[in-house]
């Protein structure tokens, strides 16, 4: 047979197999399909029923990329999400045109003064300079982009001396000094993976005045590795404070309040995305991971509901005032607000008692969290924007509001939805999932299951290498600084010299009818059982 032939003969089997090869996988799958029991639709469309579950499987990533407007999507729409890349990467938020915000609806906005404060005229703190890097786009085309990034030298947006927080001021040993206003929320080593905590920390430190909240999980060395000012936080199950028997050590209480980078503590009675303790799943809880919160590795971790150390008011203000006194450091409380008098009755006995957290963390019902089931996210908890006025005009009821500092959380990762939260109360400011994106999250939203595509929310080795550390943090810091220097600017709007003058006299409010309600007038209907019908 000549090599003519045998050429001929090579090409016929292979367009017999590419023809048969696919007709046969066809018959298979429809024979396959037509005779399992699981799903209907496959009995009745065999193979092409496929494509629905084909469909159903990108949707998410189909609505997030393609058919959400660019003010739409949740948690996050994609102009949010945008917005805290481009603060990270290229430390601006400048936008054109025009706002994509949806005027019609009900929402806030910050009352500009007639003749704002030039720049020189607000109260910031521009020194030291910070070094970090920012990324410049060198060509941008359809399928490709071109960029660098270089060292810089950027201000830090620190708050004068004279406006700087004070958390335990009147209390404590060794009070909390805070130069800005935004920080960190809670989020655990496990829920995250190593390289995200890491470039967190070190990121955070290179921005200064700010803090990292360890989260429930406990305290572990790649919270330390920036040197940045951390509150350790204690949940309900203990970790990182307790006895082989879960029982709570006041031994290793007093081994992390003499760390030097723990500034403060805090109580988590809940959260709002999950009125309850946390959850990690097995193949999260790596052997180091169970070493630093004392369980068994790989296996499912549930928190309790609540403490066991006490059960009322009462008994968790003596062991807030115990731990302070143990440790000389702040001690606070991390709440999420279900009703207005059962605030009210926690705040009454706290002035009756005399004994006052150093401060109170407002997590609001649309708070994130690594994993929890549904009807907890989406039930308990009532909204920040709701839940933090209570909280600010009870203590000031109370006579209290001075001793305790107040840190709203739920959803802050812009400027105007931060200065909204100071307007209503807040001395501070957390956030969570801003920093999840500043280090590299897509919003996959696979968080629980351990197989995070981009390395944040995963212990596993093989896909925590897609997070390099040594470029996240500068996103990190970039995002802080340009935050900071976002409440500078509706500051200034406003007329005030500093983001730390915001209170509820600089807010407005538009109801769905289209009624205005002051800053104070909305309070006020939070707070007066008379005033629950305003038309808000």
């Amino acid at each position: 047979m000549s090599w003519t032939q045998v050429l001929i003969v090579i090409i016929f089997v292979l367009m017999v197999a590419i023809f048969l090869v696919p007709l046969g996988f066809y018959f298979w799958i429809s024979f396959r399909d037509a005779r399992q029991k699981e799903h209907a639709v496959l009995r009745n469309y065999p193979v092409l029923g496929r494509v629905r579950y084909i469909v159903e499987k990108i949707g998410p990533e189909l609505r997030q990329y393609l058919f959400l407007n660019n003010d739409e999507g949740k948690p996050f729409s994609r102009n949010q999400y945008e917005g805290v890349v481009k603060s990270g990467k290229y430390k601006q938020r400048i936008t054109s045109f025009g706002s994509q915000r949806n005027f019609e609806e009900t929402g806030f906005y910050i009352k500009n003064a007639m003749f704002p404060k030039q720049r020189e005229e607000l109260r910031i703190d521009q020194h030291p300079k910070v070094s970090t890097e920012l990324y410049k786009i060198d060509n941008e085309k359809l399928m490709s982009r071109k960029e660098h990034s270089e060292k810089a030298e950027v201000d830090p947006y620190y708050l004068s001396s004279q406006d700087q927080i004070i958390i335990g001021e009147s209390g404590c040993k060794k009070p909390f000094y805070v130069k800005g206003l935004i920080g960190q929320s809670a989020m655990s080593y496990g829920s995250l993976g190593q390289n995200a905590i890491t470039a967190l920390s070190k990121g955070l430190a290179l921005a200064g005045g700010t803090w990292m909240n360890t989260g429930e999980g406990g305290l572990s060395s790649h919270h330390l590795k920036g040197n940045v000012d951390i509150i350790a936080q204690i949940g309900p199950g203990l970790f990182g404070f307790r006895t082989e028997d879960g029982e709570f050590s006041w031994e290793r209480f007093k081994e992390k309040s003499e760390i030097d980078q723990v500034k403060a503590f805090e109580l988590k009675l809940a959260q709002g995305a999950k009125i309850r303790g946390g959850h990690v799943e097995a193949e999260k809880v790596t052997p180091e991971i169970a070493e630093i919160r004392s369980v068994p590795a790989w296996t499912t971790i549930d928190s309790p509901n609540r403490f066991r150390q006490f059960h009322d008011t009462k008994g968790m203000l003596d062991f807030i005032t115990q731990l302070r006194d143990v440790g000389g450091k702040p001690v606070g409380m991390k709440i999420v607000v279900g009703s207005r008098d059962e605030v009210e009755e926690m705040i009454k006995t706290m002035a009756e008692e005399g004994k006052v957290p150093d401060f109170i963390t407002v997590d609001g019902g649309e708070g994130g969290t690594g994993a929890t089931y549904q009807e907890l996210a989406d039930g308990p908890g009532l909204p920040l924007y709701t839940a933090l006025p209570i909280v600010h005009e009870m203590l000031k009821k109370y006579q209290i509001r001075d001793r305790v500092k107040i840190i709203a959380s739920g959803k802050l990762i812009t400027p105007d939805k931060m200065a909204y939260a100071l307007c209503l109360g807040a001395d501070l400011i957390n956030t969570a999932r801003a920093f999840m994106i500043s280090v590299g999250c897509i919003m996959a939203q696979t968080c629980h299951s351990n197989t995070c595509p981009v390395g944040v929310a995963t212990t596993d080795p093989n896909r925590e290498k897609a997070l390099v550390v040594e470029e996240k943090m500068y996103r990190v810091c970039n995002y802080v600084i340009s935050t900071r220097e976002g409440l500078f600017n509706l500051a200034g709007a406003a007329g005030l010299a500093s983001p730390t003058e915001f209170n509820e006299k600089h807010l407005m409010f538009r109801a769905m009818n289209g009624q205005l309600y002051s800053g104070t007038e909305y309070m006020q209907g939070l707070i007066s059982p008379s005033m629950d019908k305003m038309a808000l």
